[in-house]
């Protein structure tokens, strides 16, 4: 597997370290269990808790392991403060010149990525459109809906 460099803030490696020990401690510890209580009952071809036992604990392993490539290969997204143009780890502030409606996120790598937070890509084709920009600029970002012209209201 190519080592690939996961750009993450210090916000998102602490959350990423969190994860990893709760999974490690908790989770394991608590498939264990079911995994005990299921052998208990006898016959294992046609026991179905022990089926999602095995399901679950496959799925937190891959967790864990994904967890830990994340953060081996992270990169810490360092935000210079005084910058005012737009990059990884800026948060910016936009607006559709069409419609006028605004939008704040702020740009960080892939892994750590989250809409629902206000967290966007680098490789999302707003981030990329908008990089090297500063507030008053103006681009052209490519949507699922076409072209659509934005200006850059604030960076920081």
């Amino acid at each position: 597997m190519e080592k690939k460099p996961q750009f993450l803030t210090r916000e998102g490696i602490k959350k990423f370290e969190e994860e990893l020990d709760l999974l490690t401690k908790v989770r394991m510890e608590d498939v264990k269990i079911k995994l005990q209580e299921a052998r208990a009952q006898g016959d294992l071809s046609e026991n179905a808790e022990y089926e999602a036992a095995r399901e679950e604990q496959a799925e937190v392993y891959a967790r864990i392991q994904e967890l830990q490539y994340i953060l081996k290969n992270a990169v810490i997204i360092e935000v210079d403060e005084n910058s005012d143009v737009v990059r990884m780890g800026a948060t910016v502030t936009y607006s559709e010149i069409e419609s006028g409606k605004e939008f704040e996120f702020k740009i960080v790598g892939t892994a750590e990525a989250n809409p629902f937070e206000g967290k966007i890509s680098n490789d999302s084709p707003i981030a990329k459109a908008l990089e090297g920009k500063r507030a008053g600029e103006r681009a052209t970002v490519t949507t699922p809906k076409g072209m659509v012209d934005v200006t850059i209201n604030a960076v920081n």
